[in-house]
C-alpha cells in the first residue's frame, strides 16, 4: 500500500484469491484512472489475496501483458489480506462472492471496512463475479480487463460522488 498518500485519503483494496491475476489488474486500472483524473492523492490503492498461495510473487505474466497492452503498469507483489485491511475504514472490493464471504468472516463485527463486489459497479454485468482467468488463455485476461475497466470507472465515480 502506498502510505505516502494523505491520511484523509480513502483506502481502496482490491481482493481476489491469490493476488496475481484479477486484483493487481484492478489495482493498476483504478490507480491509473485516478491519476488521469488528477485524483491520485484522494486514494490509497492496493490489492491482496484471501489465500497466501503467491505471497511475494509478481502478478501473473498474462495480467502484466494485458495491462501493458492497455498502458497500465503492474508493479506490486502478492500479499495476503490481513485483519488490519478489514478493521480499518476503507473500501474492500472483492472480485467474487467466495472472496467476499472470506472477507466478511475476517472482518467480523469489529471491522469498519465496507466490503463490496467489483461487479456491483459493472454497467454490463451478466454475473456477480469477475471470472478467474488463471486456468485459461489470454482471451480470458482480456475479458477480465474489460470487466475491470468498466467496474473501476463506475467505482471511481461513486467514490468521488460520496466525497462531494
Amino acid at each position: 500500500m502506498n502510505d505516502s498518500r494523505p491520511s484523509d485519503s480513502t483506502s481502496v483494496l482490491f481482493v481476489c484469491l491469490g493476488n496475481i491475476c484479477r486484483s493487481p489488474l484492478a489495482e493498476g486500472i483504478f490507480a491509473g484512472m485516478a491519476e488521469t483524473r488528477e485524483l491520485g492523492g484522494r486514494f490509497r490503492v492496493d490489492s491482496a489475496g484471501t489465500a497466501g498461495y503467491h505471497v511475494g510473487e509478481r502478478a501473473d505474466r498474462r495480467s502484466i501483458a494485458v495491462a501493458a497492452a492497455h498502458g497500465v503498469r503492474l508493479t506490486g507483489r502478492a500479499r495476503q489480506v490481513s485483519q488490519r485491511d478489514v478493521h480499518e475504514p476503507g473500501v474492500v472490493v472483492a472480485m467474487d462472492r467466495s472472496n467476499q464471504r472470506s472477507l466478511e468472516r475476517l472482518r467480523g463485527r469489529k471491522g469498519r471496512a465496507e466490503i463490496v463486489l467489483m461487479r456491483d459497479y459493472d454497467t454490463d454485468a451478466d454475473s456477480p463475479d469477475v471470472p478467474d482467468p488463471y486456468y485459461g488463455g489470454p482471451d480470458g485476461f482480456e475479458e477480465v480487463y474489460r470487466i475491470l475497466e468498466r467496474s473501476c470507472r463506475s467505482l471511481l465515480d461513486d467514490l468521488c460522488a460520496r466525497a462531494d
